[in-house]
């Protein structure tokens, strides 16, 4: 693949309802669209998931689109590329700044695939025809909200349901769910809202049968996850906790949890997902597929990536109307049943939406 030129859309995607977690209230996806063109006039697209602020992770969006415009990009443009992954070592002298580096990954397994004239799906080896999803809930004004709205998407006919918590909003809220709905696929996120001190309050989640916790601690902090996994019987899950193959092989060997939501964006791209899951699968770890309330480019490689045979719990990919009333592909992502149906055309298998990704875009620039 020769790559010719690149485009950026800086999008605000609006978000239906408002959505909550530990560390932030928002109302638009804030994302960066990259455009690949390589010398026959075919576009890769990739997404780049840093928010506005670096709550999540360090990365933010107006730096990801300063280093995409003048580190990455540069060096790509105008290069034979042969494969998506050899991006790795070419950008190896970029410390982290994975969601950088996933928005190119992503747009060249994009190109690769279609060039291939295979789905992405299948260019990855995946196997599956179609992928469970589950569905992440915002913290709630109150335990008897949040009942109301799970059993909403109970109906929708989501079989796994993720309630976001945080210190305040937790056991009760949980523990209503629970009680109103005993048979249900629970988990509880956390986003980090809570430290090894709060392990008695931990704890008491053993008492509600929940599938996981996730990222319950700090990110970065395998050693107190270890412990914390080793005084409960929930199964911990990591999120922010795992963004390589080298923290993968650590949660492993330390213990720090059972369960790994590996989320393309965060661990640097598709190539990098792929290795991880394998890793994880070798051990004896379960993955799913989690998003970034993706716009719908990264949540079709998100479809791709979870036909993975190591993805083996319902996944982070719901359908678009759970997020949005419009988004920048066509068809968008819906629901069959409790399953989304992996697209067979070439690459993504979604046509981007130009006059929506340009609605929603309040910059656009080449780089050339």
């Amino acid at each position: 693949m020769k790559i010719k030129e690149a485009k950026l859309y800086k999008v605000d995607l609006p978000l239906r309802d408002p959505f909550e977690t530990s560390f932030a209230r928002m109302s638009f996806k804030k994302c960066i669209i990259l455009e690949l063109v390589d010398e026959n006039g075919n576009s890769g697209f990739g997404e780049s998931s840093a928010f506005d602020v670096p709550f999540y992770n360090e990365e933010f969006r107006d730096g990801s689109w300063s280093l995409l415009k003048n580190q990455l990009l540069p060096k790509i443009i105008g290069q034979n590329i042969s494969h998506p992954d050899d991006i790795y070592a070419l950008f190896s002298y970029i410390r982290k700044n994975n969601m950088s580096k996933s928005a190119i990954n992503c747009a060249l397994w994009d190109l690769y695939a279609k060039q291939k004239g295979s789905s992405l799906a299948k260019s990855l080896g995946g196997s599956k025809t179609r992928i469970e999803t589950g569905v992440s809930i915002g913290v709630q004004a109150s335990p008897e909200k949040l009942v109301e709205v799970v059993g909403g998407y109970l109906k929708d006919g989501y079989r796994r349901i993720k309630m976001k918590i945080k210190p305040g909003k937790d056991y009760d809220y949980l523990a209503a769910v629970r009680s109103a709905y005993p048979d249900a696929m629970l988990m509880a996120d956390a986003n980090s809202a809570y430290r090894l001190s709060d392990l008695k309050l931990l704890a008491r989640l053993d008492d509600l049968n929940l599938i996981m916790i996730e990222q319950p601690l700090q990110p970065g902090d395998l050693v107190d996850h270890a412990h914390l996994q080793a005084a409960l019987t929930t199964k911990v899950c990591l999120d922010e906790g795992v963004t390589s193959i080298d923290d993968t092989k650590k949660m492993i060997e330390l213990g720090s949890g059972k369960i790994i939501n590996i989320k393309v964006a965060r661990v640097g791209g598709l190539g990098i997902a792929k290795r991880i899951q394998k890793l994880a699968m070798e051990n004896g770890i379960e993955c799913w597929c989690g998003g970034m309330l993706d716009s719908g480019v990264a949540r079709a490689a998100n479809v791709a990536v979870a036909t993975l045979p190591g993805y083996t719990l319902p996944n982070d990919i719901a359908a678009s109307k759970r997020y949005y009333e419009e988004d920048i592909i066509k068809p968008l992502i819906n629901l069959d049943g409790t399953f989304v149906d992996v697209p067979v055309e070439p690459g993504l298998g979604y046509q981007i939406d130009r006059q929506n990704l340009e609605k929603f875009s309040i910059r656009i620039e080449t780089v050339a």
